[in-house]
């Protein structure tokens, strides 16, 4: 498949800089900026609320968008909620779905290579309920162990969260597996999502999940929004997660009723250019083509592991099939200082714990040094990423 060529696209991205922490945060394409701009100088107004035409137009805009992203995850657009991020859409799950129904005695099950936002906010709600917490572990490669899982599950299991992507590692969980082991045991099913959904097709129903969340700055759009797809039954069950403007049906002092999903979950003025900026990066990945973009990082993924594995001081983590992030450390340095060095190169990593520390521990390092590609990366920025981790050991040798 032929590699892409897009990094005109990016007016962020000057001429010779390697940008490669897209998993941090995606940089953003003309099309998303135009419409960031046109949304705030042309055609803002508030949604929901006004009856004026500008006002109309802006909810006709901000519900299509919510129509798109149904359309890009395979679901239906009363079940996704716009969130600020998928920080903001664990802890709403945690808080209003698992807070209600765990009990005592119940189980949790994540990963060894979660998130912390796919961590804390379990630790957090166990220790409300009285629930605890089990942890599968990784294979050889830096999977999450399905096996493992598959003899770690119980009846007392209510809830499953895993990365489907690993924001360290790269590793692609097998989901259709993971989420059939699961319902074996009648647990729900939440998956984040932030790392997937920039590089490969997701479907929601075809997975089989309960819950699935994304962001959307990585995803090529703008910070500050993101979405909570649930089944549009639990969500039908789940008491808000904040109280205020737009999410009511019915106020008196006396009493409230609550708007039907998603509405119920979207208190106070929305992210509204957010969500429209949100909706032009869905069109613009789209027209690339998922299956396109997954192509070329694991193009890229390949080559920056066949080459920086050619130096002897330089230890790569992860599978060898990682979908767009190689982490790796240099003997004897820190990521930092390997972090420091690349950037005098104008090559831009990401370093440190990666919001993973128990990962860290399990491998049994205070930090790694990560490379993560997005569509503007080529194989050009592989061999300046190479030449720098060349220039390190030299430093450093």
């Amino acid at each position: 498949m032929e590699a892409l060529d897009v990094l005109a696209d990016f007016p962020a991205i000057p001429a010779g800089w390697a940008y490669l922490d897209t998993a941090a945060t995606a940089q953003k394409p003309r099309p998303v900026l135009d419409a960031i701009s046109r949304a705030y100088g042309e055609t803002y107004a508030t949604v929901h609320r006004g009856v004026y035409q500008r006002s109309a137009d802006m909810t006709l805009a901000y519900e299509a968008a919510r129509k798109r992203v149904a359309r890009f995850i395979g679901a239906q657009p009363d079940e996704c909620v716009f969130v600020r991020g998928a920080t903001e859409a664990i802890n709403l799950v945690a808080q209003c779905w698992a807070g209600k129904q765990l009990k005592a005695g119940d189980r949790i099950l994540l990963s060894t290579l979660e998130h912390h936002s796919n961590i804390v906010p379990w630790q957090m709600i166990a220790k409300k309920v009285g629930a605890e917490i089990d942890v599968v572990p990784l294979t050889s490669d830096g999977k999450i162990d399905v096996d493992a899982m598959a003899n770690m599950l119980t009846n007392k299991h209510k809830l499953v969260g895993l990365a489907h992507v690993s924001n360290v590692l790269g590793s692609v969980l097998e989901v259709k597996q993971a989420v059939g082991l699961a319902k074996l045991f009648g647990a729900k099913v939440l998956l984040d999502g932030c790392q997937a959904v920039p590089r490969m097709p997701v479907d929601v129903r075809k997975i089989g999940c309960d819950f699935y969340v994304f962001s959307g700055h990585k995803l090529y759009g703008p910070t500050g929004i993101g979405v909570l797809w649930g089944r549009a039954e639990l969500l039908d069950a789940m008491p808000p997660y904040q109280g205020g403007g737009s999410m009511i049906d019915r106020v008196t002092f006396e009493k409230t009723t609550y708007a039907p999903p998603p509405g119920r979950f979207e208190a106070g003025t929305p992210h509204i250019v957010g969500v429209v900026g949100l909706h032009a990066a869905i069109d613009y990945v789209e027209g690339i083509g998922l299956e396109r973009i997954h192509a070329h990082e694991t193009a890229l993924v390949a080559a920056t592991r066949e080459r920086l594995g050619q130096i002897n001081s330089v230890r790569l983590f992860g599978p060898a099939d990682a979908a767009g992030i190689v982490s790796f450390g240099v003997e004897g340095v820190h990521p930092h200082d390997v972090a420091t060095i690349l950037d005098e190169g104008q090559v831009a990593i990401r370093a440190g714990h990666h919001c993973a520390q128990p990962l860290m521990d399990t491998l049994g390092v205070p930090a790694t040094a990560r490379a993560s590609f997005g569509v503007y990366n080529s194989l050009a920025d592989v061999e300046a990423l190479a030449a720098g981790v060349e220039r390190v050991t030299r430093i450093f040798g």
